[in-house]
């Protein structure tokens, strides 16, 4: 399929345009010049690092037949300049014009929160998967953003489209929708049958600024020209502001929603419309993350058997309190997972802390990211000095940062009388090692803050690493091996 360009500079809020227009077909819309096919429309997308409009000559070269651009550029091909202030906005248009509008034969649910989108749209794809529909889960786990742009999201969509299309089904898509996505126009031109709202917590800031923008950037996902329902965590003080604030239809969800809970290291039980529904993830938080997927299940025209079956059903969520198994009879119990924020980690410290006996200990590594929100790192601090029987502070992704600079803002959230069970190891492999050999049997390690990532990133130098897979060859080793590891 393809839009004439005429048609789209109609559709657009064009200041001016440059060359001849008519007579030029576009296939799709693209931000990334290495991606550039014969047809297809560049959208010279200024960010914080690179400037779209650098690389127009490179795109021409591989195809493009007509640029979008904030200010006219000499080069000989069509091109539509819009404000610069509504750059990415009118991308995103232009991306689901020439995709045919993809969201419109879809049933796309939306989840939003500081934590949980991932395990939220993982539960949801397991559900439609079950209640047989063609199902795409877009996010973090997809890709090396947690919402992509938007010509690459806008083909992701019409691929779901595509292939419902060829089954004479309507496909679920379940999208992580993060909040840089909302305040970057990533998601505008697409409709949510559903959108979802799991929780809010200091995180971000260092883009948002406040707690207060990055609330309002959640927020824009609850209107009623972006989305025909809403599913609200109530339990949230954000989430149940926002219940009180949509003009859509909303369904409210609490933990009251859930009775006769059992919990257990290797997930939870509990009775939800008058059905026992088990969810193979531990914790209190996976009960809370539960209930909002099967409530937007149902919005989505789900039945609620097929969404507990589904629920059951549903595969481990790499780096979602990922469970790594040992072969040692002494070994310790050992979780990985991707908080990152002082809500998410002292959410599943506290979490751990229920399902482990009162006197086993509760061990945590982690660090903070670089180049990120500093706020944050003292409240992490803190909570992992109250929550855990002792901690170490390692690198997760220093970036250009100073390691050391990084621990120090951790550990001054630290209380004074609780900096003893404090240890700063920076070689993350080192820490985890560490952490594993000092646990016994009945103990639990909990690994946080990078979950599925299998990289590090120090200074310029991106190298592979994952936590799960470290933590099992600890496992595997001998006391004698990982108490001998050089420092």
């Amino acid at each position: 399929m393809t839009v004439a360009l005429t048609s789209l500079a109609k559709a657009l809020d064009v200041t001016t345009s440059v060359g001849v227009l008519e007579s030029v077909a576009l296939r799709r819309a693209v931000a990334d010049s290495r991606l550039v096919q014969p047809g297809d429309l560049f959208c010279c997308i200024v960010g914080d690092h690179s400037d779209g409009h650098d690389f127009a000559n490179a795109a021409v070269e591989q195809g493009a037949v007509a640029l979008l651009v904030d200010h006219a550029l000499d080069l000989a091909v069509p091109q539509l300049v819009l404000e610069p202030s509504s750059m990415r906005h009118q991308v995103a248009i232009a991306a689901q014009l020439l995709a045919g509008r993809p969201s419109e034969a879809l049933a796309v649910c939306g989840v939003t929160g500081t934590n949980g989108k991932t395990t939220v749209t993982q539960m949801l794809g397991s559900m439609a998967r079950v209640a047989g529909r063609p199902t795409t889960v877009i996010g973090t786990l997809s890709g090396s953003r947690t919402t992509p742009e938007a010509p690459e999201l806008a083909e992701f969509l019409a691929d779901a489209r595509d292939e419902a299309k060829a089954e004479n089904l309507v496909g679920v898509v379940a999208l992580e929708v993060s909040s840089h996505a909302l305040a970057l126009s990533r998601v505008d031109g697409i409709k949510f049958s559903v959108a979802c709202f799991t929780n809010l917590s200091h995180d971000h800031l260092d883009f948002h600024g406040t707690m207060e923008a990055y609330f309002a950037a959640k927020a824009k996902l609850f209107t009623a020209d972006r989305c025909d329902q809403a599913v609200i965590f109530v339990d949230d003080q954000a989430g149940a502001r926002l219940a009180e604030m949509v003009d859509v239809p909303a369904i409210s969800v609490s933990m009251s929603d859930a009775s006769s809970i059992d919990l257990g290291l290797n997930g939870s039980w509990f009775t939800w419309r008058e059905m026992r529904v088990h969810v193979p993830l531990p914790g209190m938080v996976n009960i809370a993350n539960a209930l909002v997927a099967l409530a937007a299940g149902v919005a989505l025209g789900l039945k609620p058997d097929a969404c507990a079956i589904g629920l059951s059903a549903m595969a481990l969520v790499p780096g979602r309190l990922q469970r790594v198994q040992g072969e040692r009879i002494d070994a310790p119990t050992v979780f990985v997972d991707y908080a990152h924020t002082p809500a998410g980690l002292a959410t599943v410290l506290t979490d751990l802390r229920r399902l482990i006996a009162k006197e086993a200990a509760l061990i945590v590594v982690f660090g903070c990211g670089g180049d990120r929100d500093q706020m944050k790192r003292a409240p992490m601090g803190e909570a992992a000095a109250r929550l855990a029987t002792s901690v170490i502070i390692t690198n997760d992704n220093p970036r250009s940062e100073d390691p050391d600079v990084i621990a120090d803002q951790i550990l001054s959230g630290v209380p004074s009388d609780r900096r003893r069970q404090i240890n700063v190891v920076l070689d993350r492999r080192l820490a985890i090692e560490r952490a594993i050999s000092t646990a016994g049997a009945g103990d639990v390690v909990l690994i946080a803050g990078k979950g599925h990532e299998g990289f590090q990133v120090a200074g310029d130098a991106t190298t592979p690493f994952d936590d799960a897979q470290v933590a099992q060859a600890a496992l595997s080793m001998t006391h004698e091996e990982t108490t001998c590891s050089p420092s």
